[in-house]
């Protein structure tokens, strides 16, 4: 039984065994403005979805979100307050925390804050936003190789057009 219980898939996207860090010197206030999803995770049936969008503008101690994302395959509206639980950790708030309310951390930025990887402890989720809806081969690449060192199965990783 215990080996049925070591072959079981693990769900999400992520194995969440593995441990997850957040960006220590993440900036908050140098992602205020419009992003474009660029890609997300889906399983290989998933639908395909447009690329999403993301607007984050200071509110108090956190942000005012409204975005439109592509998770798993489906297109989530999100509109809500942002706060902050440490540093590159974000939780929206009154979201299922099961769900799109579950805890955010940026595990990657570019030095030029033009491509933000996010992804969730659980691995339900992850994305990447850019700041244009055109995301340069090398940020790729850097994005690719930071959420597989996070324990996500990037062969399941979709880019969006």
């Amino acid at each position: 039984m215990l080996a049925a219980c070591a072959s079981a898939p693990t769900p999400g996207f992520r194995d969440p065994i593995l441990g997850l860090h957040s960006i220590a010197a993440f900036e908050p206030a140098r992602i205020v403005g419009h992003w474009t999803q660029v890609a997300t995770f889906a399983a290989a049936n998933a639908p395909d979805c447009a690329p999403g969008r993301a607007n984050f503008a200071p509110q108090g101690d956190g942000f005012a979100l409204t975005a439109n994302l592509c998770l798993a395959g489906r297109t989530e509206r999100v509109s809500g307050a942002l706060s902050f639980t440490g540093p590159g950790r974000m939780q929206l708030s009154g979201a299922d925390p099961v769900g799109i309310g579950q805890p955010w951390w940026v595990i990657w930025v570019d030095s030029d804050y033009r491509t933000l990887v996010i992804g969730t402890p659980s691995g339900a989720f992850g994305f990447i936003l850019n700041r244009s809806a055109t995301l340069p081969q090398d940020r790729l690449i850097a994005a690719r190789d930071i959420l597989d060192w996070s324990g996500y199965d990037t062969s399941r990783l979709r880019l969006l057009n």
